[in-house]
């Protein structure tokens, strides 16, 4: 086992690496070392970020696991548990304000999916979730509707739609996991989708888009051409 010393020096070098190349730059289980450091400060931690990552199959997978499983992980106490879920709160809240600001949410696509990815992508059941905009297409809202089981959420449409009313939104975005991890949609999607929309249309409220969200990917259904 190293000395605390070389514990310290390396814990020093992985920050002034941080420092130097930026944390894109780092590899999954370097980053995540580092957030590790933060929360367990006398340990060396490289250790128990590779076991993390060889768990969890990703980065965005350890933040995103249960309790229940993160419990399972020797080294990691009910604190340095605590502690992950505050950094995850913190992402999920940065990524949150990147979209929700004064532009329109349809000018940063790229930036929408990078949050509904790290919101959802690696949940074990389904989530619906609606992004209520403005005429503007500004948000006014992001609700999770509905959660159901490892392949079903029961959606209501006229409660979407009850709800947009609700907000004086004018626009939608609809958006929902497959834990399966495939984003192609179900003929259940689809259909769904299209029952929002032929009750929306006459209400003088748009429905921009369906998107899906896949731990391999995301899938629009504007973009297939079935909305």
């Amino acid at each position: 086992m190293a000395e605390p010393d070389d514990h310290a020096g390396h814990r020093k070098r992985v920050r002034e690496r941080f420092l130097k190349v930026g944390g894109d730059a780092l590899e999954d289980y370097e980053l995540l070392e580092l957030a590790l450091q933060l929360v367990i400060p006398r340990r060396d931690t490289k250790a128990l970020a590779k076991t993390l990552m060889r768990e969890f199959g990703s980065f965005s997978g350890v933040f995103n696991a249960s309790q229940a499983r993160l419990v399972k992980i020797k080294g990691l106490s009910d604190t340095t548990i605590a502690h992950l879920k505050v950094i995850q709160a913190v992402a999920a809240r940065f990524g949150r304000d990147r979209i929700d600001s004064e532009q329109p949410i349809l000018a940063s696509w790229t930036q929408l999916i990078d949050y509904c990815r790290s919101q959802m992508a690696f949940e074990s059941i389904e989530q619906f979730r609606i992004l209520f905009l403005d005429k503007k297409n500004r948000l006014i809202a992001d609700e999770v509707q509905q959660t159901g089981t490892v392949d079903h959420t029961p959606v209501y449409p006229r409660e979407v739609i009850k709800r947009t009313l609700e907000l004086s939104a004018t626009a939608l975005i609809l958006v929902h996991n497959h834990p399966s991890g495939d984003p192609a949609p179900s003929s259940a999607d689809v259909r769904m989708t299209k029952e929002i929309s032929d009750i929306a249309k006459p209400l003088g409220i748009t429905l921009h888009d369906h998107i899906i969200i896949g731990k391999s990917g995301h899938a629009s259904l504007r973009g297939l051409k079935l909305l």
